[in-house]
């Protein structure tokens, strides 16, 4: 089979196109054939060896994907040959035309679901539903504000903050981002790099402050979010997107009487493989429900993985990217 190798740790432009054995399914496995991966940050820091989690080298990139399930081995039962499916795969193996996982991590599509959307699903649309209702236990009725709201997680909260009641205010910086984060139900939106975030968010909450702050990005904003926390309020930490971590006040938690959570779907995952089905099963229902609507916004050929990821870094992927492996 064909795959993206990452041979040393390095830019996206230092991966390559090989060629491996095809996977076998062993016992309590899969093997799936590969139409669509998703192309996330995480991707791009792990290739770099700056993810906090360093796979062994040499290894194939790639978290989530969508395909068809090939071949079965003992003990299976929950799929068959034939069943299309997505995977949250692990720290990586998902930019390749197959993968060998554990049956158990797999969740049948729906069949108004195609491959690059349910590529797109298990990591973005996961970590949000898991960081918002597992980690942040959010309530109908809440207000929660997404920083770098343009971006996969950060749609996905949107998206999936509005199907659990929330009052989303979307994040973001520049209005072609913001415009997106309308298209997916935002309640309210504010472009920090114009407007005092701060300021805005007092204003739209009538200074009550936020029941909830989503934030992937780091850097400058975080304190300022924090800062616009109401009382018992709950502060998601997601990630770096920004690149730089954070220094908060401790002293805020006690003045707000808020909590700084983390949100690591990854390790979760990792520590509990079984559990991350469910999570990934809800998001499904959710989507047959009509309550989410995910949307993929670039597409890369099998080829182009190293642009997806060097995009991703950029900051030039508005939504969710995917790799097409095959058509």
């Amino acid at each position: 089979m064909k795959a993206i190798l990452c041979h040393d740790y390095g830019p996206p432009d230092s991966l390559t196109l090989g060629e491996l054995p095809d996977p076998e399914a062993g016992p309590g496995k899969a093997v799936i054939d590969i139409h669509a991966a998703g192309a996330n940050f995480v991707d791009a820091l792990c290739i770099q060896g700056t993810y906090q989690i360093k796979p062994p080298l040499p290894f194939i990139p790639g978290m989530e994907l969508a395909g068809v399930v090939r071949a079965v081995g003992e003990g299976v039962g929950n799929v068959a040959p034939g069943d299309r499916v997505a995977c949250l795969a692990g720290i990586g193996g998902a930019f390749a035309e197959q993968i060998a996982v554990k049956a158990d991590r797999l969740v049948k599509i729906p069949d108004n679901m195609d491959f690059d959307t349910g590529a797109g699903f298990s990591l973005t649309y996961c970590t949000s539903l898991y960081a918002l209702e597992n980690r942040g236990h959010i309530a109908a009725g809440e207000s929660l504000l997404v920083l770098g709201a343009a971006g996969g997680v950060g749609l996905a909260a949107v998206d999936l903050g509005k199907a659990l009641g929330a009052r989303v205010i979307a994040a973001a910086s520049s209005e072609e981002k913001l415009a997106k984060c309308g298209e997916f139900g935002a309640d309210a939106l504010i472009n920090y790099d114009r407007e005092d975030l701060k300021a805005r968010v007092k204003e739209l909450t009538g200074g009550a402050g936020v029941d909830l702050v989503y934030d992937p990005v780091g850097g400058d904003y975080s304190e300022t979010a924090l800062r616009t926390m109401g009382w018992n309020g709950r502060f998601l930490v997601i990630g770096f997107a920004n690149g730089e971590i954070p220094r908060i006040p401790i002293n805020l938690t006690l003045l707000k009487g808020c909590e700084i959570v983390g949100v690591d779907w990854g390790q979760f995952g990792a520590r509990f493989p079984a559990e991350t089905a469910p999570v990934l099963g809800r998001v499904m229902q959710l989507f047959e429900q009509g309550k989410i609507n995910p949307c993929v916004t670039q597409r890369y050929s099998f080829e182009d993985a190293p642009r997806a990821l060097n995009d991703l870094l950029a900051r030039k992927v508005v939504g969710k990217a995917v790799i097409r492996i095959r058509d």
